[in-house]
């Protein structure tokens, strides 16, 4: 089996993510995924990985991964980070298609028939259209008919919304309260009644359905020490499962810091790239939770070193989905391998909303818990259907 072409495929409707598909002389398609920065990633891709790939038997997979990156990028979700990661899952998929074996299979089978999922509280249009991941990206609309608009009601009604997950069998919900206090003061200082006003939802929820919801507090790493001491220390009477990426992510040793001040567990890592800084973060004691985006930090090659590596530091894992349905597919495949992984992400707005579209198939949700498609490699493909509308665009590089 060789490879014949590569394409990178951009729809207009969703500017931050980008598609791979990689083809072969046997007729078989392997699919990969990233996320924000696509122009830069589809450079990477088709000016370093192409050049090499094409020609190649695409099942040498730990053999093609470190000629996937080039000179420069080795370190964080670089561009070439993540178009390193959209390949190397796409290779990952050929593999097993070829050998007609699901991922979690080739990775050593499962230690598990399906996991929990927990609900991150996004809306439909969450982060699919601004680069910058801020407040001004939360694309909320609330006139529109999307059947959840999942963060208005975490900052409005998170009482109502937690009875709605609960009643789905969903027993985790994770809300971000905090961001317009942390914006305002570049992450320096929080006020007494803006503690208060994001500490809100919070009571709500535990006023509403008690320790029935594990609830994760998302701080998306925009906050100093010292604010990121007071936030926690804040919240810590609502006993939340987790807080997560509560302080600026360009000191690890302050990661360290915030875990030692609280027997509240903190998650992080998604935006690093590559299992060096996770082994970073674990030797500073910086995390009870190592969260990992197969999209931006090397593929399944390198979550799985991570997964491994955290598995010796006696710490849990989790991987992220807050991006596109094969993010969550190859999330899933690894997740039910992984035995120190005990519960998959999930975004209920885009899982029933538009992820349906692109794909043939998604991870079934069942009460709560999530299993992997049926069928070999990641168990789904692109949609073609909505690949041959007017706003889909495709690069191809062939041989």
């Amino acid at each position: 089996m060789k490879v014949t072409a590569i394409e990178t495929i951009r729809i207009d409707e969703f500017p931050n993510l980008l598609w791979v598909q990689v083809r072969t002389d046997e007729g078989l398609t392997g699919t990969g995924e990233t996320f924000f920065g696509v122009e830069t990633a589809e450079a990477h891709i088709h000016t370093l990985i192409a050049p090499y790939l094409l020609g190649q038997d695409p099942r040498l997979v730990s053999r093609h991964w470190s000629h996937l990156m080039g000179y420069v990028g080795f370190h964080g979700s670089s561009a070439e980070q993540r178009g390193r990661s959209a390949v190397d899952i796409a290779l990952w998929d050929l593999w097993g298609q070829s050998t007609a074996q699901p991922i979690h299979d080739l990775l050593g089978g499962t230690v598990r028939d399906d996991i929990r999922v927990y609900n991150t509280c996004a809306g439909n249009r969450y982060a699919l259209n601004n680069p910058v991941h801020d407040s001004a990206n939360f694309g909320i609309d609330t006139t529109s008919s999307d059947r959840y608009e999942d963060l208005d009601a975490f900052l409005h009604r998170a009482d109502d919304l937690a009875h709605s997950l609960l009643e789905m069998g969903i027993t985790g919900m994770k809300i971000w309260p905090f961001d317009f206090a942390a914006e305002a003061s570049n992450g320096t200082y929080i006020s007494a009644a803006d503690l208060d006003k994001a500490l809100t939802p919070f009571r709500k929820i535990r006023d509403a359905v008690g320790d029935r919801m594990d609830v994760m507090a998302e701080l998306h790493a925009l906050w100093n020490v010292p604010a990121g001491r007071q936030v926690i220390a804040a919240l810590e009477p609502y006993a939340p499962l987790w807080i997560e990426d509560p302080v600026f992510m360009n000191q690890l040793d302050s990661l360290g810091q915030m875990q030692a001040s609280t027997r509240v567990q903190i998650a992080t890592g998604e935006t690093l790239g590559g299992v060096g800084q996770f082994k970073e973060l674990l030797q500073k004691g910086g995390c009870g939770v190592a969260i990992m985006d197969l999209t931006w930090c090397g593929g399944i090659s390198e979550a799985r070193r991570i997964t491994a590596l955290a598995d010796a530091w006696h710490t849990s894992v989790a991987f992220h989905d807050c991006t596109g349905p094969i993010a969550l597919a190859a999330s899933t495949h690894m997740a039910l391998n992984a035995s120190n992984c005990f519960v998959q992400e999930m975004v209920r707005a885009f899982y029933y909303g538009w992820y349906g579209d692109l794909v043939t198939a998604l991870p079934p949700v069942e009460d709560g818990r999530i299993r992997a498609p049926e069928g070999s490699g990641l168990g789904l493909a692109l949609n073609a259907d909505r690949l041959a509308q007017p706003d889909v665009h495709i690069r191809r590089s062939a041989s």
